[in-house]
């Protein structure tokens, strides 16, 4: 498989596994999992075979560590960043006292009058780096990187959770916790 097979495996698998299983005819369990076998038989029938070696391959090296086997790889989800309703089963965490979010400088206005809101999806991604942060920002356009007082959310009563792939998750995160340079 090449680099861009496999990303384009990549890209299809985080669109079925986070927001449109239906597109390749599978369904996703209350956690987000759904069976291997019918998944590679499936992504066949849609004209993207892989064997299960291929699929593992794409689990291992993908940069942002975005899907995740069960313990005897029957089942495969996606870590974060579902628009559809699954319970991912995270647990909270006291997060550390700042946080990093990459967004495009043409969000700058919105953000500050409404904080950063989940959107579409079920929590708010924050980076633990300002590095991943800038590299998901630049995704969207000319980056610009939103300092979080992630500690002060927390003693104030905000949930954090951190997924399987390190990704800091919250619900809502108000103007008043926001800074950037």
């Amino acid at each position: 498989m090449t680099d861009k097979q496999a990303q384009t495996i990549s890209r299809l698998l985080s669109l079925v596994l986070r927001h449109k299983p239906e597109e390749i005819g599978i369904k996703l369990d209350e956690n987000g999992w759904t069976d291997v076998p019918m998944l590679l038989s499936k992504l066949a029938d849609k004209g993207h075979p892989i064997t299960l070696d291929q699929l593992r391959h794409i689990v291992e090296t993908n940069n942002k560590k975005r899907f995740a086997f069960n313990a005897d790889e029957s089942c495969i989800r996606a870590n974060q960043g579902h628009s559809i309703e699954v319970d991912l089963g995270l647990i909270a965490k006291q997060p550390p006292q700042v946080l990093y979010h990459g967004t495009a400088i043409r969000f700058l206005d919105a953000i500050l009058q409404e904080g950063l809101k989940k959107m579409n999806r079920q929590h708010v991604h924050l980076s633990a780096d300002e590095q991943t942060a800038r590299m998901v920002g630049s995704r969207h356009g000319k980056p610009v990187i939103l300092l979080v007082k992630a500690g002060a959310m927390a003693d104030n009563g905000h949930i954090f959770y951190q997924s399987t792939n390190g990704v800091w998750l919250t619900e809502h995160v108000p103007v008043s916790y926001l800074s950037y340079e």
